[in-house]
């Protein structure tokens, strides 16, 4: 499997250090660049799967490198960092392209956990069928409906983190899913409930997709990891 590469332009070390440690501990490659002109130089020499840049760095600033990143074509998917709250910088980055930020200090899990969500949303090769149509456990599901059918061809609607948190499932198929995983992609940059939101929403949708909630098939637990789709799990359905 290749390796996802990282761009980080950060001037604080410290952060940095952070940072690159805990994404490579994750499997990441990281590529570090202390100020913005660093950093256009790297976007011009080699190919990234995620850009994370500080707001403010010195020289070429982080909005900067947005801006620049997004002028050259390229989609690669960008978390700002900053150390300021105001909240117009943050509407600055977004509307220049960025995708995702955090606001220092913040929880490293949080960090890894968003991006690991943007290169999963960017680099999404399993697909929904053109119909908009999937099978999932006993049931049919129309994205676009936002419904369930039945085996008895009852049809049943169901809510947008329901038909967001299947969607996500069938393009993940056998891969362990964290709670922060889930959190990020189907709640995506709203401040985040608790953990506990998860399990409740899996319990909501194994009423839908088992044909036994309590003895699951389809959607499993996977002890202190979180939650794994197996599509083979319901053939007997």
């Amino acid at each position: 499997m290749t390796q996802l590469s990282i761009l980080l332009v950060e001037d604080d070390d410290l952060t940095a250090a952070m940072v690159q440690v805990n994404l490579e501990h994750e499997g990441f490659a990281v590529q570090h660049c202390q100020t913005g002109f660093e950093g256009l130089e790297a976007m011009r020499s080699a190919s990234f799967d995620l850009f994370i840049f500080d707001m403010m760095l010195p020289g070429c600033g982080g909005v900067d490198l947005v801006r620049e990143a997004r002028n050259k074509g390229l989609g690669t998917p960008i978390m700002m960092l900053t150390a300021r709250a105001e909240t117009k910088l943050k509407v600055e980055a977004l509307e220049a392209g960025a995708d995702d930020y955090l606001t220092k200090p913040f929880d490293v899990s949080e960090l890894v956990a968003r991006s690991r969500a943007l290169i999963r949303r960017s680099q999404a090769t399993v697909e929904a069928p053109a119909d908009r149509c999937f099978r999932f456990g006993r049931v049919l599901v129309d994205l676009d409906r936002q419904s369930v059918t039945y085996l008895d061809g009852s049809i049943e609607t169901v809510g947008e983190r329901e038909i967001q948190m299947l969607a996500l499932f069938v393009r993940e198929p056998k891969r362990v899913l964290s709670r922060a995983d889930i959190l990020e992609e189907v709640w995506g940059m709203e401040k985040f409930p608790s953990e506990r939101t998860v399990d409740n929403y899996v319990v909501r949708l194994r009423r839908i997709v088992e044909i036994t909630a309590d003895e699951p098939r389809i959607l499993i637990s996977v002890r202190g990891r979180g939650y794994r789709y197996d599509p083979e799990g319901g053939r007997e359905a």
